[in-house]
């Protein structure tokens, strides 16, 4: 005999209550609190590179840089989020009373895992386009030289590009940054890559 449970759903203000005081992170998706599962060595070492290539290239210019810690609020699809790297140009936009909820980020990357690269490229990615200011989407792939780009065009369509490869180079189109992968990669090892994440 089968028993069934049923699924709780939690409002946004109730996740975010118990975010608050929670040991590990979670994402919000309209009711339902998921929890974020562990990065591996890799995909921290991928982000803080990005972040500190851009963080440099974009010193002492009007842009607000953040790296995983800061929570982005969807609020069209009801999604509170943790991106990668997200960078806002101008003023962050915040919800609520304090300064750890954004909402205005016109670039967003994210390292693939195994288990989130689906989600990444599809559902996710439906859920940023959604934001106003987004104009950039970087996908950077942890077990190999391989990134994909999507860039808004004047007509509200996005343009993709694929580079791979160790020579490859990655030309922001939303600030003024070229990276190489070699120098994105920097210190990644890919024979630890773990199938665990």
């Amino acid at each position: 005999m089968q028993v069934a449970t049923q699924k709780r759903f939690y409002t946004p203000e109730e996740y975010l209550e118990l975010e608050e005081k929670a040991e590990f992170k979670s994402e919000y998706c309209d009711g339902e609190i998921i929890p974020m599962t562990g990065g591996t060595t890799n995909h921290n070492k991928i982000a803080g590179n990005f972040y500190a290539y851009l963080k440099y290239a974009l010193r002492r210019q009007k842009y607000e840089i953040y790296i995983a810690d800061v929570r982005l609020w969807i609020p069209r699809y009801r999604q509170y989020t943790y991106p990668d790297v997200m960078l806002i140009q101008g003023e962050p936009v915040y919800t609520g009373t304090n300064t750890t909820t954004v909402m205005n980020p016109s670039l967003i990357v994210e390292v693939l895992s195994k288990s989130t690269k689906n989600y990444d490229q599809g559902d996710k990615f439906l859920y940023y386009r959604s934001i106003p200011e987004f104009q950039e989407y970087i996908l950077i792939d942890q077990y190999e030289y391989r990134v994909m780009q999507y860039g808004k065009t004047t007509n509200s369509q996005w343009l993709f590009t694929e580079l791979e490869g160790e020579d490859a180079s990655l030309s922001l189109q939303t600030v003024s940054l070229q990276i190489s992968l070699v120098e994105l990669y920097e210190q990644v090892n890919f024979n630890e890559s773990s199938d665990n994440e």
